[in-house]
């Protein structure tokens, strides 16, 4: 029953100021940490930085084959870096008193991200492929997969801003209809929608009304809900859509559309491909990074900033026209 409690701490941890994405990670990391600890018979609050090095050096996940391999080199930084903030909480708690985690040596994230960005092709390609699906269906659930697909593409939404919005997130400021969305951090923030959107957005929430016998104005809910199943009355739809049915969903229509990415696709694609294709199109980095929401110009500049358009742009090429002049030959 004591409220300073390592558990009752913990939990407030957990609860406080993450999203529900950053729950899960720093759960699994700490409950990691706590599991080698239980079999090594450590106190994990008399732990020391050298048993973080032990541990990190046992750190592991699991392939597609289904066969234990060593953890990347940005897994083992996002797991120190969640156990890290349990010590810390713990410390501003006078839990404990140290944070074996502090000294430890974390690996440095590549600036480049290993995930994919869609090239301008392959994004119009996806889109137009969604939209025309949409068009030949004309069904609920098929202009819903296309505002999926054109918010995810043309607003750069982080998933979850996407998946936790609401019908009444919808809104118009200064002649332009926005979404507002919770972002990183669990702050509110809002984002344009552009007529390529609100078109299939636009369709989709006619078709959701005619079926629940109301305008759109005056549906409620998440703004990209589940279906009713057609053969099975117990799953009436209406739930908001998940993070992996997005996952699943962009997979199967970049296959449909015979896209070269289409096996390593994810709802992050998307968002990369948007600050990637603006930044090679010469958009300021501080616009991109105000659209993404980072909190960090770095994030922007570095890991979305496409390795072609670093080489077009390249201050090289203005020093070999300088020195072009003055060269023999």
């Amino acid at each position: 029953m004591d409220r300073y409690a390592v558990r009752h701490v913990t939990m407030l941890w957990l609860s406080v100021d993450k999203s529900e994405h950053t729950r899960r990670a720093y759960y699994a990391d700490l409950a990691a940490w706590l599991s080698w600890c239980a079999r090594t018979g450590l106190d994990p609050l008399r732990a020391r930085r050298a048993d973080v090095d032990a541990w990190k050096q046992t750190l592991t996940v699991t392939g597609r084959d289904g066969l234990p391999r060593p953890a990347a080199p940005s897994t083992v930084a996002r797991t120190l870096a969640g156990v890290s903030s349990w010590y810390r909480y713990l410390q501003s708690n006078d839990v404990t008193d140290t944070n074996p985690i502090g000294a430890v040596t974390r690996p440095k994230r590549a600036k480049t991200s290993p995930l994919p960005a869609l090239d301008e092709h392959s994004t119009a390609t996806l889109l137009d492929h969604v939209e025309s699906r949409a068009r030949r269906n004309d069904t609920e659930a098929s202009w819903r997969d296309a505002a999926l697909v054109a918010l995810l593409f043309y607003t750069g939404l982080r998933v979850s801003g996407l998946t936790g919005a609401t019908v009444a997130d919808l809104g118009t400021d200064a002649g332009h209809t926005i979404l507002r969305y919770t972002g990183k951090g669990g702050q509110r923030d809002l984002v344009p929608l552009v007529a390529p959107a609100v078109r299939p957005l636009a369709r989709y929430l006619a078709l959701r009304g005619d079926r629940e016998g109301l305008p759109p104005e005056r549906l409620t809910g998440p703004l990209l809900a589940t279906t009713p199943h057609p053969h099975d009355p117990r799953k009436p739809g209406g739930k908001p859509l998940r993070q992996r049915d997005v996952w699943q969903a962009l997979r199967r229509f970049a296959r449909q559309a015979g896209l070269p990415a289409a096996g390593s696709i994810s709802p992050h694609t998307a968002r990369r491909t948007t600050g990637t294709l603006l930044l090679a199109h010469n958009v300021p980095v501080q616009k991109v990074q105000d659209l993404l929401g980072h909190a960090d110009i770095r994030t922007t500049r570095d890991r979305y900033d496409a390795h072609r358009h670093k080489l077009d742009s390249s201050p090289a090429h203005t020093l070999a026209q300088i020195l072009a002049e003055h060269r023999d030959g």
